[in-house]
């Protein structure tokens, strides 16, 4: 458990010092070019800063209760784990999934942060707990007697970039940066890293040239596509 807990780390890690643009570029040569999230997720706060762990995917729906909470909600969030990111379902319409506590919550859990397809509030209070969220929208609306859990570690449909869906299963990676949002399968995850690394690298050599004087012609000679 240790060494998977460990080889997990690394990857997290690793991946968490290369661009999304990178990772599609991969992508798209490894012939996997719908894996971009619609553009209309973005950081809360502004500055929630890079992104990324292995999905945890919760699921619910626009649905009228009575009560003063979903019990599932919570069971939901409890088996959140370390170096997991929740990634939450469910195409909310005008409220929240969740705030401050349950964030809180989850970050003691190890999580890395959250994936939200619906909305956020407590933002303030969640920017002091350095808890990166990236959304769809903000909102001070809640979801009980709303909204509720249908089920959790389950595979779900979040909205795409270049598709209408993207189809995220528990533990794809989920990486966010300034660019955006992007789900990298599990079973291409290592690969993809690899890749990525190799790109970057090669990145920081050429700006280097192009600092000490080289054209950008000349890069593209020495080195193709850039």
């Amino acid at each position: 458990m240790n060494a998977v807990r460990k080889l997990r780390d690394s990857i997290r890690a690793r991946y968490l010092k290369v661009d999304t643009a990178t990772v599609a570029d991969v992508l798209d040569v490894l012939g996997h070019p719908d894996q971009g999230l619609a553009p209309g997720f973005a950081p809360y706060p502004s500055d929630a800063g890079r992104m990324g762990g292995f999905a945890y995917t919760i699921v619910g729906k626009m649905q009228r209760y009575a009560g003063t909470g979903d019990p599932r909600k919570m069971r939901a969030v409890d088996g959140v784990g370390r170096g997991e990111l929740a990634v939450w379902s469910g195409e909310g319409k005008g409220v929240c999934f969740f705030g401050e506590l349950i964030a809180l919550g989850m970050k003691r859990r190890g999580c890395a942060g959250a994936l939200v397809d619906g909305g956020i509030r407590d933002i303030e209070w969640i920017k002091r707990q350095r808890f990166p969220v990236y959304a769809r929208y903000r909102t001070p609306v809640q979801s009980i007697g709303r909204w509720k859990v249908t089920a959790w570690q389950v595979p779900v449909d979040i909205p795409g970039a270049t598709r209408k869906r993207v189809r995220v299963r528990p533990g794809d990676f989920i990486l966010a940066d300034a660019d955006g949002v992007i789900a990298i399968p599990a079973r291409v995850a290592l690969k993809v890293l690899v890749e990525a690394e190799r790109l970057t690298a090669r990145e920081v050599r050429i700006r280097r040239e192009l600092d000490r004087g080289a054209t950008l012609k000349e890069m593209l000679k020495k080195y193709g596509h850039v």
